[in-house]
């Protein structure tokens, strides 16, 4: 049992960064490759998949926060990552998503929106978020290493 709080502190941001690579950078080109699926097909599947890519990635990041409860305490820097990750998650869910679901309706409804940012806003955000969670396993692989057992400051 206590080795699972460290363990799991590896598992839940490699699952996270999983997720988004998996769902943001591989399923959603590729879905508008698929034969007979439209342009609001695929917004219509991209609005579902997003959303619960966003709830699952919420739910991960408060498993890290009450991970970070337990012993062995968590440094600042692995508060500080996790609160980048929060704050990279709240702006993808109450800025840009929401801007980008006016958009698909728009879409959809068969208009047309114009130009925007707001894809390579959210993409932006998704590589910032992997970025992140890759620094927070770095610091948890590096408390990991038997030189550093016993410290708990990492």
């Amino acid at each position: 049992m206590p080795r699972l709080v460290p363990a799991l502190r590896l598992v839940v941001p490699a699952l996270w960064i999983g997720l988004i690579v998996g769902l943001s950078f591989i399923e959603t080109p590729l879905k508008f490759l698929a034969p007979g699926i439209t342009i609001p097909l695929g917004l219509g599947i991209g609005r579902l998949v997003f959303t619960a890519l966003s709830l699952a990635g919420w739910l991960l990041w408060v498993v890290l926060v009450v991970l970070g409860a337990f012993r062995p305490r968590l440094s600042r820097g692995g508060w500080m990552l996790i609160g980048a990750a929060g704050a990279v998650a709240a702006v993808q869910s109450l800025v840009i998503r929401p801007a980008l679901a006016a958009r698909s309706d728009v879409i959809i409804a068969g208009g047309d929106p114009g130009e925007s940012w707001l894809h390579y806003g959210y993409i932006a955000a998704e590589l910032a978020l992997v970025a992140v969670l890759v620094g927070y396993l770095a610091l948890m692989i590096r408390h990991d290493d038997p030189g550093n057992r016993g410290e708990g400051s990492a």
